[in-house]
């Protein structure tokens, strides 16, 4: 196994992003790929450190930049003003994530006919909004993701599967926006499935996650338990 990583530049119209790719040298095909859309703080180490070991799965994977120029937020209050844009305008989410799904299609290592996109809080949304658009990818997972639906997509059927993977207790999420969510996708004719994980909150995949009053906390074995889910999903979809 020879895992090979770099960074390489794409485009949003003249909006310049930075995506990080990783795969496994040593495969002579073709294979799966996985878009990784980061948290709020950005494409950050623990979006890279993903894409590795998916790399070492098998498949390639890309790790986008939803805000250009690899930014990365570096408090709370840089965060929040990265993504504020993105949660106002959804039909700018929407185009910025579809870039990186044309970027990673160019790649001479991927299949494209096998791709798949999983996303983390923030990414978790724009996963789930890039399903949402009724894009003709295998299908999205959302990690701890932010639920809130668009505005801008109306009556659109959602051709990806769908998985959601949730903590019960995260204060990000309403207790109606799962109901919610499950309604949307019921409607827009979605293959779906949620996991609803007992005693979690905010962030659960994230190690460095470890503010309780904002409930944002790891829990290692949610952590365990949803990545495997994630590749069960995997090898259901690229089949």
């Amino acid at each position: 196994m020879s895992i090979i990583s770099n960074t390489i530049n794409y485009l949003d119209n003249d909006v310049v992003l930075e995506g990080f790719f990783a795969y496994d040298d040593s495969i002579s095909t073709r294979r799966p790929a996985v878009l990784i859309s980061h948290p709020w703080s950005g494409r950050d180490t623990f979006v890279m450190e993903k894409a590795k070991k998916l790399a070492e799965l098998g498949y390639f994977a890309f790790a986008l930049d939803m805000y250009g120029q690899g930014k990365v937020g570096k408090s709370i209050e840089e965060n929040s003003e990265l993504m504020q844009p993105f949660m106002a305008d959804r039909a700018m989410l929407q185009k910025r994530i579809h870039a990186a799904l044309s970027a990673v299609k160019l790649f001479p290592w991927v299949d494209d006919t096998k791709i798949a996109a999983i996303g983390f809080c923030f990414g978790g949304l724009c996963v789930l909004d890039l399903a949402r658009t009724g894009v003709g990818i295998k299908g999205v997972v959302s990690f701890h993701g932010l639920l809130n639906p668009p505005e801008n997509l109306n009556n659109v059927q959602i051709k990806a599967k769908v998985l959601v993977l949730h903590g019960n207790d995260d204060p990000l999420a309403s207790a109606q926006a799962v109901p919610d969510l499950q309604q949307e996708l019921t409607a827009a004719g979605a293959d779906w499935q949620l996991h609803n994980y007992g005693n979690t909150v905010h962030a659960f995949t994230n190690p460095n996650a470890n503010d309780v009053d904002r409930g944002m906390i790891y829990d290692a074995t949610a952590d365990k338990r949803s990545w495997q889910t994630m590749l069960n999903f995997f090898t259901e979809i690229f089949a």
